[in-house]
């Protein structure tokens, strides 16, 4: 989705890899970076940072990396002191399952 009057979005390339994560902590970089309509580098670069700040940790398992979050992290900016990522994620996931669930009711006659 190409839009040409988008020059800012309220969430941060941080934010979307970490809730893809959430979403599939096994999926592979190249995965999260077409979820995420960004370069793998990107996304190399975001996964480095958020395991350095303690966000997430990489773990492998075969040939693959699994990751875990660490939800209980507070978010980074002093605006949203007292709020934990977990709500971030929580909010995000609730949402998609309500959009799949919305779809699956859905009956024809």
């Amino acid at each position: 989705m190409n839009h040409p009057d988008r020059g800012w979005t309220f969430l941060t390339s941080h934010a979307r890899v970490l809730m893809a994560i959430a979403r599939d902590p096994t999926a592979r970089l190249r995965t999260l970076a077409a979820t995420c309509q960004i370069t793998e580098r990107a996304v190399q670069a975001i996964v480095a940072d958020l395991e350095r700040a303690g966000y997430l940790h990489r773990q492998r398992a075969g040939r693959r990396n699994q990751y875990a979050l660490s939800l209980d992290r507070p978010f980074r900016h002093p605006a949203e002191d007292g709020l934990v990522v977990r709500d971030l994620v929580e909010l995000a996931l609730d949402r998609a399952a309500q959009s799949a669930t919305a779809s699956a009711s859905v009956t024809v006659s």
